[in-house]
């Protein structure tokens, strides 16, 4: 019992320091310009309407701001936030249990939706477009259907998968925005920002190594600054400049091009175990042994996007780009 509020009140911590990092209006929100003035035109939209806001999709690779951009919706309304996650709503009466809380104009933000068990999912229908909630309750003979009048509300849903998520689900979504990769000089704004917030001088130059090498994300740049202000604080001056940036990057294993241990484990297997492939990522995963989704949700996105890898019909495939990085001849071939 108590080593599980130990483990609470770290969980706490780690949340509230998120929460901090977190901007809380569009115009502090860093990059995805296109999403940010399209939002502010519905937003405003709804509001000179006086309905809700449409219901909207956000999806992309994890780190992106997803999240964080739920919680700016809901402020920019001037709404209140429920939060539920797929994977938690596991039978029809919690997702019941969510909805039945809310009140006019609510914003319910659930993440990874596209893990939502597909019977539940069918309970979202028509709450989404008739603000209903159609529940069967009693035991198998006696049951009966009820229906109950919700008021209107903007769901918000995030997905590191929008592939996964049926076309009912996906179609009742009236806004729906792509996340992409950042830009160097937006993630070192990104860096800055949180030296702010977190009272840690930061050079410029250290914050653009930073940008570099963060997998052009905010989320791990927000990680990879969090420990090199540690190296700062107990091996430094408590200032964070370039040399303790690059030493530091250099101890954390993270590369120039900002590949991570994971990474370049994944690249020498698809190079030296399988000969650049083509390999399925079953394969590869049980080969350094990672999770199948963590392969595919976190690392290959960023291999793709940066042409060290490429998928085909058969597997995956390393690119020149991989063999040069890892300083690895590309073996011929027979024909």
């Amino acid at each position: 019992m108590e080593e599980e509020k130990i483990l609470d009140v770290e969980q706490l911590d780690t949340d509230t320091l998120e929460e901090t990092l977190r901007p809380q209006s569009l115009n502090e929100y860093v990059g995805q310009e296109d999403i940010k003035a399209n939002l502010k035109v519905f937003i405003e939209a709804a509001k000179m309407r006086e309905e809700a806001l449409d219901h909207v999709l956000l999806y992309g690779p994890p780190g992106l701001g997803k999240t964080t951009l739920a919680h700016i919706i809901a402020n920019e309304l001037g709404s209140n936030i429920k939060t539920a996650s797929g994977p938690s709503l596991e039978k029809s009466g919690d997702l019941a249990a969510v909805l039945s809380t809310i009140e006019p104009g609510d914003v319910l933000f659930i993440d990874e939706i596209h893990r939502m068990p597909k019977f539940v999912e069918e309970i979202l229908y028509p709450a989404m477009e008739d603000f209903e909630l159609d529940i069967i309750i009693g035991a198998d003979g006696k049951s009966r259907s009820i229906k109950i009048d919700l008021p209107p509300f903007t769901l918000v849903g995030a997905t590191t998968r929008a592939g996964d998520l049926s076309s009912p689900l996906r179609d009742r979504f009236g806004i729906v925005c792509k996340l992409n990769y950042y830009k160097d000089d937006e993630l070192k704004q990104i860096v800055k920002r949180t030296g702010r917030v977190l009272d840690m001088e930061i050079e410029d130059l250290a914050a653009l190594e930073i940008a570099k090498r963060c997998r052009k994300t905010p989320r791990v740049a927000n990680r990879l600054f969090k420990r090199v202000r540690d190296f700062a604080l107990v091996e430094g001056d408590g200032k964070i400049d370039y040399e303790i940036t690059v030493d530091s990057l250099k101890r954390l294993q993270v590369d120039e091009f900002g590949l991570d241990r994971i990474d370049i484990e994944y690249l020498t297997a698809l190079i030296s175990k399988f000969n650049g492939g083509p390999v399925g990522v079953e394969t590869i995963a049980t080969a350094i042994g990672e999770e199948v989704t963590t392969i595919e949700d976190v690392v290959e996105p960023f291999l793709l996007q940066e042409g060290f890898i490429k998928r085909t019909q058969r597997g995956r495939v390393a690119e020149e780009k991989a063999y040069k990085h890892l300083k690895v001849a590309r073996q011929g071939t027979l024909f």
